[in-house]
């Protein structure tokens, strides 16, 4: 029986709304004894324990005969089940914990592995990205695409800095010197869920990280998808969903952009 993606969606985004109130609600009161290190520069709260809990409850009732992928309870893909729910309940845990307003809430749905859904909601801004397949991209109800920057030279760029894998730190700086000397300019926000959503909606022309997770990818790779633009790995291939390494981009510049990533980290 097909899925009413249409539907599911809807609901989805009822929950990633009410998280991410919840989100927003508990900022101003988190103390220093409350903050959890998961690893290294990897932090964690009960704010997080929290909203992933409730998303999972919820999502379980919409969706019953998904797995879960969740970052905080670290549960993973199961064989018996066709769909999965990929979540990270506050993408941006590190901006949070500081106070900078920049987070989100991130689910995303998968069909045998494959993105069918995404969400990516922008608590601060209110701003509710979202698609699923063969429908187009949206954000707060208004369809969005990428952009139509034809080079690097024209391109304004996203990345997430290295900080805790630091095995590809060399080749990262090669690649980031050169998009500095050669594009409009690079920003570092400190979520990857949203810097995906704004290469959806065309703030941003391309993104590229390695040392991701699912969850920080799965909600935001979709969206891009269906605003018309392009998601891959470092080789061009699609394992990037567990691949640990993404790039998201406006299309039109994936040959540019591809060429020197693969130069730099030498695939």
């Amino acid at each position: 029986m097909a899925l009413e993606l249409e539907k599911i969606l809807h609901n989805s985004i009822a929950v990633a709304k009410e998280a991410g109130s919840f989100l927003k609600k508990e900022i101003n009161n988190i103390k220093s004894q409350d903050i959890e290190l998961k690893g290294e520069n990897d932090f964690v709260t009960y704010v997080d324990k929290t909203a992933e809990k409730f998303i999972v409850e919820e999502l379980s009732k919409i969706l019953p005969e998904a797995g879960i992928i969740a970052e905080e309870s670290q549960q993973k893909i199961t064989s018996q089940h066709r769909y999965h729910w990929i979540i990270d309940p506050l993408d941006g845990t590190t901006n949070y914990i500081h106070g900078l307003p920049l987070y989100s809430v991130s689910i995303g749905l998968t069909d045998n592995l494959k993105e069918i859904l995404g969400i990516v909601y922008e608590v601060n801004m209110d701003e509710c990205f979202y698609a699923h397949i063969n429908t187009g991209a949206f954000l707060n109800g208004k369809k969005i695409k990428v952009s139509d920057k034809a080079s690097l030279k024209e391109s304004f760029l996203v990345t997430g800095f290295p900080s805790m894998d630091y095995s590809q730190f060399d080749a990262y700086m090669e690649v980031l010197k050169a998009v500095m000397f050669n594009t409009q300019g690079v920003r570092r926000l400190g979520s990857a869920a949203v810097d995906i959503a704004y290469v959806a909606c065309g703030r941003f022309d391309a993104f590229f990280e390695y040392n991701l997770n699912a969850w920080d990818v799965a909600g935001g790779s979709i969206i891009v998808r269906q605003a018309g633009g392009n998601v891959y790995d470092f080789s061009g291939g699609n394992n990037y969903l567990f691949g640990r390494e993404i790039v998201t981009s406006n299309k039109v510049i994936d040959k540019e952009f591809l060429a020197l990533i693969n130069k730099c980290f030498k695939k």
